[in-house]
């Protein structure tokens, strides 16, 4: 009975490790981005308030830029929520970032 069960078990991780493609992102960076997406979300109000004040003005940055900001702090969160909960799944593919121009809060864009 437990020979039957090892082999059995055996089998299984075998045939598993064949079903894996041969190289994926990596899930854990995929957490970790999700993670900072939820946590970092907030301030996605102030800095495109900050953003929009610096290029078109301080009413526009009071107005425009606050509800760019609160859009942008919906995007985040929704996005992290799901890259935290699916940071197993390959999708997108390879791990890919869905939010991807910055990757992370406060990050460069790559333009």
């Amino acid at each position: 009975m437990i020979k039957r069960f090892v082999i059995t078990v055996l089998i299984f991780i075998f045939v598993i490790s064949l079903a894996v493609p041969g190289y994926c992102g990596d899930p854990i960076r995929k957490l970790g981005r999700g993670i900072c997406n939820v946590f970092t979300c907030p301030l996605e109000v102030v800095k495109q308030t900050s953003d929009v004040a610096n290029s078109d003005g301080p009413m526009a940055g009071a107005t425009y830029g606050v509800l760019k900001g609160i859009g942008m702090m919906a995007i985040r969160v929704v996005v992290g929520v799901y890259e935290t909960a699916t940071f197993l799944v390959p999708f997108p593919k390879e791990y890919k970032p869905i939010l991807n121009n910055p990757e992370f809060f406060l990050e460069e864009k790559n333009w």
